[in-house]
């Protein structure tokens, strides 16, 4: 039997996949190092980022999407 998934908050496992050069990138639209920005532009992130379309030098590995995924599915807690 295994065990559920310990839920995903922004702080500890979001926050940390969102480089200096990807908040730079756009602040001028929004802050990914601040939890009310991610909240509000969530499934935009989420889609840009399963696109491979951001950040704009390279796609992040399918299981930091999967991270991102499962933090908004789980209620995308702080």
């Amino acid at each position: 039997m295994t065990e559920p998934a310990l839920p995903v908050g922004y702080a500890t496992s979001i926050r940390p996949l969102f480089r200096e050069l990807d908040r730079n990138s756009m602040l001028k639209a929004f802050d990914l190092w601040r939890y009310e920005d991610v909240l509000d532009h969530r499934d935009a992130i989420l889609a840009r980022l399963s696109a491979g379309t951001m950040p704009c030098d390279g796609a992040w590995p399918a299981s930091s999407v999967d991270l991102l995924r499962r933090w908004i599915a789980g209620g995308s807690l702080p």
